[in-house]
């Protein structure tokens, strides 16, 4: 019993899922139903097996009970309607030797009542539409004793049109309370609906709408108006998007230098130059000062501040005069510093002028000085060598000797290959044996 309600469960859930689109619930309908009642058939498979029923065991129409019953439907789904039916019947009920009660040798009125659900494997559309039974009953019999039952089966259902349908079918009640007894129902019945089924008004729709005007790029103007219709835009540019003539990623409508590319920062134009310098600001450490770009932008520098710059400066770590680029006048007279034919003793006047340089690189202390020494043709190159470094070497040492630091003095000498004068005469010769001061460049 068990597995018959399993299989009808099962079967139910699978019918439901033929859901359809299209309602074809079935309306609310009063039907007549004419059955039999089979006693006999149940008893035999319980007491044996349903071959035994099916061979030559099933009950002949002889052996059942007629009856009547009146039914009401409704459509819960498509697939599902709700249905309950009260019968009566007359007969000697069967009553189980569990119950205690003997069958009674005449025939008593037997009143059954049941409710459950038709699961229509098809919707009423067909012609022909299988379907499953179940859902739970109760009865009286002789007006003394009650029971219920599960009642269990299958039907079909046959349209013919405007709601109407013939029905049959055979339901196993199976017993639930003591006085019930297993048996089989077989009934055919009619159905007509309750109230006339009234074809829907139907209502003729409204006119479409005349379609709206194409907007491809959806930015509000129709491609009538839009002359880039693919691509959004602004009324103010017919449907285009706002112009970028310089193409720096900047619209016209927000770019201060539409025809020149620039940078979001200084609002589309490009970095600025305010000293003109051609090195623009973010890069010019001197911003408001023309210059050069090897110097970022400021001018050429003039280290000491002598008005000479630094790169016309001989002397940039020294004040100076532009006459002597950038170096400082030494204000004494070298001429006068020289010697004697072969000599390196100072002169007394050259003592004197080496005084005022002394002066000189006091007052500058960052000049430093070359002291190159000379002579005049007289005796051997080598001869003349060795003696103009040697004089070079004893006017270093007196500027020494007056407080001036050695390494602000080189000696050098250049023997006789440097003359200022003529060789060929004594005045000349003179003038060649001297020491002449150059300014280092720092």
């Amino acid at each position: 019993m068990k597995k018959i309600l399993f299989f009808t469960v099962v079967m139910g859930l699978s019918a439901i899922s033929f859901a359809q689109t299209t309602s074809y619930k079935k309306m609310p309908s009063l039907g007549i139903n004419f059955f039999l009642q089979d006693f006999k058939t149940p008893s035999l498979i319980n007491s044996s097996s349903l071959s035994s029923a099916l061979n030559g065991g099933w009950a002949k129409l002889s052996d059942m009970n007629a009856g009547i019953s009146l039914q009401y439907m409704n459509g819960l789904t498509d697939h599902v309607d709700f249905t309950t039916s009260f019968g009566a019947s007359g007969l000697s009920y069967p009553f189980r030797a569990s119950s205690g009660i003997s069958s009674p040798s005449n025939s008593k009125l037997l009143l059954e009542w049941d409710a459950g659900v038709n699961i229509k494997l098809l919707t009423d559309k067909y012609f022909l539409v299988p379907y499953l039974n179940t859902g739970l009953g109760a009865s009286m019999y002789g007006a003394t004793y009650f029971a219920a039952f599960i009642p269990i089966g299958a039907g079909l259902q046959m349209n013919l049109g405007e709601g109407a349908f013939i029905h049959t079918q055979m339901n196993y009640r199976s017993q639930v309370s003591p006085l019930s007894t297993n048996h089989i129902n077989y009934s055919i019945g009619f159905s007509i609906p309750v109230k006339e089924n009234k074809p829907p008004v139907v209502v003729a729709p409204p006119p479409p709408p005349p379609p709206a005007p194409l907007d491809t790029d959806g930015d509000g103007i129709i491609d009538t108006n839009d002359k880039c219709p693919t691509v959004p835009g602004v009324a103010k540019y017919q449907g285009c998007p706002v112009p970028d003539t310089d193409g720096d990623g900047i619209n016209d409508d927000n770019d201060k230098c539409p025809t020149v590319k620039g940078l979001a920062k200084y609002e589309g134009c490009p970095i600025p130059d305010t000293d003109k310098d051609g090195i623009n600001d973010e890069e010019d450490k001197c911003p408001t000062v023309p210059g050069l770009a090897r110097y970022q932008g400021c001018p050429i520098p003039d280290t000491d501040g002598d008005g000479v710059n630094d790169e016309e400066d001989k002397c940039p770590h020294v004040k100076g005069t532009a006459a002597l680029f950038g170096c400082p006048s030494l204000n004494f007279k070298a001429a006068d510093i020289n010697f004697d034919n072969s000599s390196t003793e100072l002169t007394k006047v050259s003592k004197t002028e080496l005084d005022k340089g002394v002066k000189v690189l006091t007052e500058n202390p960052e000049l430093k000085l070359y002291v190159e020494g000379h002579t005049s043709s007289t005796g051997t190159a080598k001869l003349n060598d060795k003696l103009s470094l040697d004089r070079a070497n004893i006017v270093k040492a007196y500027l020494v000797k007056k407080g001036i630091a050695p390494n602000r003095l080189t000696a050098t000498g250049f023997g006789s290959s440097k003359p200022i004068a003529d060789n060929k005469t004594k005045e000349g010769q003179k003038l060649n044996r001297r020491v002449e001061f150059k300014v280092q460049e720092n």
